[in-house]
């Protein structure tokens, strides 16, 4: 059994409660809109990371991790992409694809709302972990930790960091 920590729209803030929530996790899996270097070298100095790049990302970040990131992980395919829609309303860029090869787990950023919802239709699960950035419109930052045990996901659980813009280190 391994356990993840997720997380999405940093926008260049680490909030130090992040290592506290994640530091029993095997991987750190970032779903975009990382912001700077300085933070993935962060949390790649802490766990091994897995990350795709968002729309807010420049460069060099566009050039160290992709659009999109399909892999098996334990047993479970995993797409994580930043701008991917939810369930009844995936993205267009992504749709044909997901309805013809849909993955087990497919995480999603960019929209700040926390959403963990089945897509009964697809045979699949779908996260948002929210934002733990302070940029945007969200009121709390969120963070999301499971474990995947040959396949299936188990505890899941949504970690509150507290409200945007407010640091209580």
């Amino acid at each position: 059994m391994k356990k993840i920590g997720l997380l999405s729209d940093t926008h260049g803030f680490l909030d130090n409660k992040i290592f506290k929530y994640f530091k029993n996790c095997d991987e750190i899996w970032h779903a975009g809109d990382i912001g700077t270097v300085e933070l993935a070298n962060e949390l790649e100095a802490f766990k091994p990371l897995r990350a795709v790049y968002g729309n807010i990302d420049g460069g060099v970040l566009r050039q160290r991790y992709p659009l999109d990131l399909r892999f098996e992980y334990e047993g479970l395919d995993v797409w994580m992409t930043h701008i991917g829609g939810y369930p009844k309303r995936y993205n267009k860029r992504i749709r044909e694809n997901i309805q013809l090869n849909p993955p087990r787990l497919f995480i999603t950023g960019h929209s700040h709302i926390l959403k963990v919802m089945p897509d009964k239709s697809l045979g699949l699960l779908h996260i948002n972990p929210g934002a733990a950035g302070h940029h945007g419109f969200h009121k709390v930052k969120t963070l999301v930790r499971f474990d995947i045990d040959k396949g299936v996901i188990k505890n899941l659980e949504v970690i509150e960091l507290g409200a945007r813009g407010k640091i209580d280190q």
